[in-house]
């Protein structure tokens, strides 16, 4: 498909900057097919029955975002997947002041290594620490990664180290909120939970590839980078058990989702699951394991667009959008929120 066609005029006023003042106070639009509700997140329970299962990403976000020097030369490095023993791959800038065995240097005392450069500015690097160690200097050296649109208007302070964290979040290597999450107090998983509604969580460390604009000019030729997730066989069995007697499976958040469709085989059945995944989601895709999806509004043209609209419908979703951005609702990490039927179960 054209990418052009998930394109939309979005008001630079539209992009909140900052969460509204409680996590659950945000506007919440529901769609479903070409029904629209203005709601807000409290209202979540009343499209909610017993049985139904409530899929959470635990990720955490971690200060992901250094600045160090390699020689003169001033490098901005967007950590974005953990391949272990203190190898991460990262996005650098400029990546063209870089070159294999360089050595960029941070604050604290931690070092990186350039083992391999690749495309769009991304680099293999080998750090001075691991494990326990590297994540005590990642805090020392590192800042919240904040997403562009946000950093480039204002500076990270110390609100955003609550902010940017989910209340369950419990699992470190995100470098990138599941923003969906950001909308849950304790008090309203206790509400939903009273309900009988069973809740369960997942794990993807969502990367900075997610900011990545899709710059080519149709889907097939983009290219999705990896993520980890995991599944273990109770949450599987949970799920499944749950399709089988007729519920429904929310996820909350794409990254959920995007991890239960990677696990899922064609007949629906969602299996335990520890591996890195890049599924890219169009319109056209056949769902298996996800009905409902609570989401925040996404960028123009952007893979996490192109998902709510493969799952909700195209012409609904731009419609929702329009309708969204005409009502004031606030856009992207730190905005409101929706809640999407599958159009093919309507």
């Amino acid at each position: 498909m054209k990418v052009d066609l998930f394109d939309f005029e979005l008001p630079r006023e539209s992009i909140a900057l900052r969460p509204v003042a409680t996590r659950d106070g945000a506007r919440f639009l529901v769609v479903k097919g070409n029904e629209r509700s203005d709601k807000a997140v409290t209202d979540l329970p009343d499209y909610l029955q017993a049985g139904d299962v409530l899929v959470f990403n635990d990720t955490r976000v971690i200060p992901a975002r250094l600045t160090g020097k390699r020689g003169l030369a001033k490098i901005q490095i967007t950590l974005h997947m953990n391949e272990g023993e203190g190898l991460w791959r990262a996005f650098a800038k400029p990546a063209k002041k870089l070159k294999t065995d360089d050595v960029i240097l941070f604050e604290g005392g931690l070092e990186a290594t350039v083992l391999e450069k690749g495309d769009a500015g991304e680099v293999s690097l080998q750090f001075n620490y691991a494990g326990d160690a590297l994540r005590e200097a990642l805090d020392r050296a590192g800042v919240m990664p904040l997403p562009p649109y946000i950093a480039s208007q204002r500076p990270v302070d110390d609100q955003d180290l609550v902010d940017y964290q989910t209340v369950y979040s419990r699992k470190d290597g995100a470098v990138a909120a599941p923003t969906a999450g950001l909308h849950f107090t304790d008090r309203l998983i206790e509400e939903i939970a009273s309900l009988g509604v069973k809740i369960v969580h997942v794990t993807l460390h969502v990367g900075a590839g997610t900011f990545l604009p899709v710059k080519v000019e149709d889907t097939e030729d983009h290219k999705m980078h990896s993520e980890w997730g995991e599944i273990d066989a109770e949450t599987a069995e949970i799920i499944n058990a749950a399709h089988l007697a007729g519920r429904n499976v929310v996820a909350v958040g794409t990254t959920s989702l995007r991890l239960l469709e990677s696990a899922a085989d064609e007949s629906g059945i969602v299996h335990p699951f520890a591996a890195a995944t890049d599924i890219f989601i169009t319109p056209g895709y056949q769902f298996r394991a996800v009905d409902m999806l609570m989401t925040n509004f996404h960028l123009p043209k952007s893979t996490l667009f192109m998902l709510v609209s493969a799952f909700a419908g195209y012409a609904p979703m731009k419609a929702a959008y329009a309708h969204a951005i005409a009502s004031g609702y606030r856009f992207y990490s730190y905005g409101d929120s929706s809640l999407l039927f599958r159009e093919d179960k309507l």
